[in-house]
């Protein structure tokens, strides 16, 4: 049996470029599962194996190693940091037990950094903050520890200081035990020594450490109580303090370093082991219902329940379906038998793997506490529950956010069609947030996605992986449409054609519902004019309308039915009249309601230089943006703005020609809005000619 307690499952995710990568070749070195380090730049690193990662030094899916540290075992998953794959960030936070969120020395807290940190607070996931490349130009510790306060309103508890700054970068202060580790030139991570404080930072390190255990202390009322009588706690007290404050997110302990530079990685892996939870310290992940409530029961973290597992990434390599699992509760063997609570159908385990990002080794078992990857696993989606079939459970599901951009694709040769399918099938499953669809009336399949650069890797994937040629039509906005005030109306659907005929009266009121609320249909009939066995036909008759609008045949959101009365004939009423009967009533009555047309609207946060910012603002606004923030920082200026979708394609172009190649930006979907009239009649223009000519 393996001892739980020496367990740590581990996130590194931050801002693009703020060093993830690096840092966990950094980690995979010292723990001595790689002999040589791959750098990011070189498009070497062990956790980006993919080549579009190489090409771009980007992380696009997230990667999973494993390693042992003072006889610890660390699963270590690397996330990408660009805003288009949050959702791999998402679903990683989701398993995870505590996470390091890395800082760029000089960017600071960044954009994205802010959209991953909400994650892991919604996640609630202990972390660690490690300010990384403090050897560079503009570096300052001291000014992302403000940032962090400021910016994202959480506490950082500093646990040691840098020595020397920029260039001069040579190593750290361990705040707890007063020693200073200083390396040397070498670039080897090993090679450092054990010193006394440099002569002028001793006051700064003595005001620090105060503040720490003062901090460190508040977790411990005895100890407090003795601490203000000025009884100083021993070291183990207040790593013991800083553990349970760290795991009840009261605060964040805080280091730094040089990645790159091998300078200051071990001080965070011994942070890792000391102060982040072991899997039975997290609160157990709840249990759910059919309906998705919760049942009150928890997957209790032990080799001694039921198995109960959740699946949180699909990915197909050149070995077969690997289905990445976290398993909470039970052990598994190779070839038990599980079940699959969403499908309710069961599978035997034939392989079973621990991963080395795309390496992996065989396993004849695993136990509450593991993440391993599955070989083979058939209709498993991210997100499904594993189970003993004799113990059916679902854990709370994922949920993941709706595309906002689509292009429209078709394969360069004929024969390339079946081979697109494939393809885009196997895609959809690895990545929940693309999804597909196939246009009726053209016969064009269509792929969704978070933004520009996650549909281009996509169209990247399907050429270089899977041999598919494509040609691309221009990107397209999920447009929406929805009503805007309440109507009463009557509508009868009378068909007489020989034989029985067909006949459907029904009386309803149709009104805006409240944003985000969806369809929603409800029956006042009373007296039996309309049958109660034909309601559902009439709720399903104008649900299948909220597909196409009336004004560009987009999705109709937020719209309330009422039906209130009509009529019915002994003879020719039936199910289907009444169905045909909403149909007719919703292209009949949506234009009187004061239709109305919906763009997505991004909530766009902007980095730029000091000097650039009346440029980025006045571009913005040409944009039809609405400004709703500026933050000042050490270097340059945050604008945090709400702008449509529509208006910001090509815009990192644009941004780093008006920038001089130094701004930075990160978009998410925020909403949807009205769209001005003047856009409305373009696109309802277009969508009508589109219609034509098909």
């Amino acid at each position: 049996m393996t001892d739980l307690s020496k367990y740590r499952n581990i996130g590194i995710f931050a801002h693009v470029d703020a060093g993830k990568t690096t840092t966990t070749e950094r980690i995979l070195k010292l723990t001595g599962q790689i002999h040589k380090t791959g750098e990011v730049h070189d498009g070497e690193s062990t956790t980006d194996f993919m080549e579009q990662e190489a090409e771009r030094g980007i992380t696009i899916q997230s990667a999973a190693v494993s390693c042992f540290w003072n006889d610890h075992r660390l699963n270590v998953i690397d996330t990408p940091g660009h805003v288009d794959f949050t959702v791999e960030v998402y679903r990683s936070l989701k398993v995870l037990d505590g996470g390091i969120g890395v800082f760029c020395g000089s960017g600071g807290v960044e954009p994205q950094s802010e959209t991953n940190w909400r994650y892991a607070n919604e996640s609630e996931v202990s972390r660690l903050i490690f300010v990384n490349k403090l050897d560079r130009m503009g570096a300052d510790f001291y000014n992302v520890v403000d940032q962090v306060k400021n910016v994202l309103g959480a506490t950082p508890l500093v646990m040691v200081l840098p020595i020397g700054r920029e260039d001069d970068f040579v190593g750290v202060v361990d705040l707890l035990t007063r020693k200073a580790y200083v390396w040397d030139d070498s670039g080897l991570p090993e090679n450092y020594e054990i010193q006394d404080i440099p002569a002028d930072m001793v006051d700064d390190v003595e005001q620090y450490r105060e503040e720490l255990i003062e901090t460190a202390v508040e977790q411990d009322d005895d100890l407090m109580m003795a601490y203000m009588d000025g009884e100083e706690p021993s070291i183990e007290d207040v790593k013991r303090c800083i553990r349970k404050g760290t795991n009840n997110l009261s605060f964040f302990p805080t280091f730094c370093g040089s990645a790159f530079k091998n300078k200051g990685v071990q001080i965070v892996l011994d942070a890792v082991v000391d102060y982040l939870p072991a899997p039975t310290e997290v609160d157990p992940q709840p249990l759910m219902d059919e309906e998705g409530n919760e049942t009150g029961a928890h997957a209790i973290v032990s080799a001694d329940e039921t198995f109960k597992a959740l699946a949180f990434k699909i990915m197909d390599d050149r070995f077969g379906a690997l289905t990445f699992v976290r398993i909470y509760s039970g052990k598994l063997n190779k070839g038990d038998t599980i079940m699959n609570s969403f499908t309710g159908k069961t599978e035997r385990v034939g392989r079973m793997v621990e991963m080395q990002a795309d390496d992996r080794n065989e396993l004849t078992s695993a136990q509450a506490g593991d993440i391993i990857a599955i070989v083979g696993m058939k209709n498993v989606q991210t997100g499904h529950t594993l189970c003993d079939p004799k113990d059916p459970v679902t854990l709370e599901p994922m949920v993941f956010p709706t595309p906002v951009i689509s292009i429209a694709v078709s394969p360069k040769d004929k024969g390339g069609s079946e081979k697109m399918g494939i393809a885009i099938g196997k895609m959809v499953a690895e990545d929940p947030s693309f999804q597909v669809e196939t246009d009726e009336e053209t016969g064009e399949t269509i792929l969704k996605g978070m933004g520009e650069l996650h549909l281009d890797i996509k169209v990247d994937i399907l050429k270089r992986t899977y041999g598919v040629d494509l040609t691309v039509g221009a990107p397209q906005v999920a447009y929406r449409e929805t009503i805007t005030q309440a109507i009463e109306d009557s509508y009868t659907h009378k068909k007489q054609s020989g034989g029985s005929g067909q006949f459907g009266k029904i009386d309803y009121r149709i009104k805006p519902g409240e944003a985000g609320s969806g369809f929603k249909f409800s029956s006042s009939v009373v007296g039996g004019n309309v049958p109660k066995e034909f309601w559902p036909a009439v709720e399903k008759g104008f649900a299948s309308m909220m597909e196409n609008g009336v004004l560009a045949g987009f999705p109709t959101l937020d719209v309330e039915v009422e039906l209130f009365d009509g009529g019915f004939h002994a003879v020719d009423s039936s199910a289907i009249a009444f169905e045909i009967a909403a149909k007719g009533a919703f292209r009949q009555s949506m234009p009187k309601a004061g239709a109305q047309l919906l763009e997505p609207i991004m909530h766009v946060d902007v980095f730029t230089p000091d000097d650039h910012v009346g440029d980025v603002i006045g571009d913005l606004n040409r944009r039809r943006g609405m400004i709703k923030d500026q933050q000042a920082g050490a270097t340059g200026v945050r604008i945090k703005a709400d702008v449509p979708l529509s208006e910001m394609f090509g815009y990192i172009g644009h941004l780093r020609t008006i920038t001089s190649g130094r701004g930075q930006f990160s978009m998410e979907f925020s909403h949807y809005a009205a769209c001005p009239m003047n856009v409305a009649e373009e696109v309802i223009a277009k969508a009508k000619a589109e219609k034509e000519n098909k």
